[in-house]
C-alpha cells in the first residue's frame, strides 16, 4: 500500500465514494434503458415499502438509512409517479402510511431483475467468489459503523414487521 497521506488513491472512502459513483451511473443507465428515471433510493424505499405494505414512512427511512426529512420528499415523488400511496395512520395521526400502486408492484416486477444483473458490473474486476467476500466485508463495516452515520439503519420491532 501506498504510503503517501495524500494519495487519495488509498483512501477508503475516496474508493467507495467512486464505487459509490459507478453504481449510481449503472443504475441510472439501466433505469433510462428501461424507460424509467428511478433513482436508487427511490428503487430501495419501493423495495423496503414491497416488504412491508403499510410501513409508516418514519420505518421507511430507518429500513433504507435514510433521514427521515429527504425520504419524506422520496415518498412525495413516489406518489406523484403514480408508484406509491400514503395515507394518514389509524394507529398515529401524526404517521404516513405507504404502500406500493399496482403501478410500482408492477414497475418493481419489471425491474428488479434489471438491478439484479447490474450488481456484477459494479464489481467487474473481482471474481465471483472475491464479490461475495467483498460484499461481505461491505456489510460487516456498514454495520460496524452504524450508528456513526447521521441516518442509521433500523430494523423494525418485531411487532411493526408486515411480511
Amino acid at each position: 500500500m501506498n504510503s503517501d497521506p495524500l494519495d487519495i488513491h488509498t483512501l477508503p472512502g475516496h474508493l467507495i465514494r467512486r464505487l459509490h459513483q459507478i453504481s449510481v451511473a449503472q443504475f441510472m443507465e439501466r433505469m433510462a434503458e428501461e424507460g424509467t428515471d428511478l433513482t436508487p433510493v427511490q428503487f430501495s424505499a419501493m423495495a423496503a415499502i414491497h416488504r412491508h405494505p403499510g410501513i409508516d414512512q418514519a420505518s421507511v427511512a430507518g429500513l433504507i438509512a435514510y433521514d427521515r426529512a429527504t425520504l419524506g420528499k422520496v415518498v412525495d415523488r413516489l406518489v406523484e409517479k403514480g408508484l406509491v400511496e400514503r395515507r394518514v395512520s389509524s394507529a398515529d395521526r401524526r404517521a404516513r402510511e405507504v404502500s406500493l400502486t399496482r403501478e410500482g408492484e408492477a414497475l418493481l416486477e419489471r425491474i428488479l431483475p434489471v438491478v439484479r444483473a447490474a450488481q456484477p458490473g459494479i464489481l467487474s474486476g473481482l471474481t465471483k467468489a472475491e464479490r461475495e467476500t467483498f460484499v461481505a466485508l461491505l456489510q460487516k463495516a456498514a454495520i460496524a459503523a452504524n450508528d456513526l452515520s447521521r441516518a442509521p439503519q433500523r430494523d423494525l420491532p418485531s411487532c411493526q414487521a408486515v411480511e
